[in-house]
């Protein structure tokens, strides 16, 4: 079984996020939103199929980032989350959620060693294609 097939997103704390959005959109470009930028790609052994990878800079102490001391959190792409989990239990990995499930994707939250928040999401990026096609509109 697959685990990470890549990564799903950057998420980081600063001081004045719309501010750091507005400085990414002037000067390298990025066509940012309320919630960062999306960066679509084609996956490599179906290249008619879309992948995304979210930018996201969150305000400062961000309560999503929490229990982790630091100020990013990565989110990593996984295959079947419903089957994982399990696995990464009986592994000993400190789970901090229960698997959540929107309409773009699953969603948990794990740590590492060093107490570093990770996020691990199962996209559904046909769902997520429409919901970036609906911000840019």
């Amino acid at each position: 079984m697959k685990r990470v097939t890549g990564i799903g997103g950057i998420l980081f704390e600063c001081e004045h996020p719309e501010e750091m959005k507005s400085w990414y959109q002037k000067h390298l470009g990025l066509q940012t939103d309320a919630y960062g930028t999306n960066f679509e790609w084609r996956h490599a052994d179906d290249p008619n199929q879309k992948g995304f990878t979210q930018w996201s800079p969150m305000p400062k102490d961000a309560a999503y980032l929490k229990p982790s001391n630091h100020s990013f959190m990565m989110n990593y792409r996984v295959e079947n989350l419903s089957a994982l989990v399990p696995i990464l239990i009986q592994e000993g990995v400190h789970i901090l959620d229960e698997i959540e499930e929107v309409e773009y994707g699953k969603f948990v939250h794990i740590l590492d060693p060093e107490g570093n928040k990770i996020e691990l999401w199962e996209p559904n990026d046909e769902a997520y294609d429409q919901i970036v096609d609906g911000r840019t509109k």
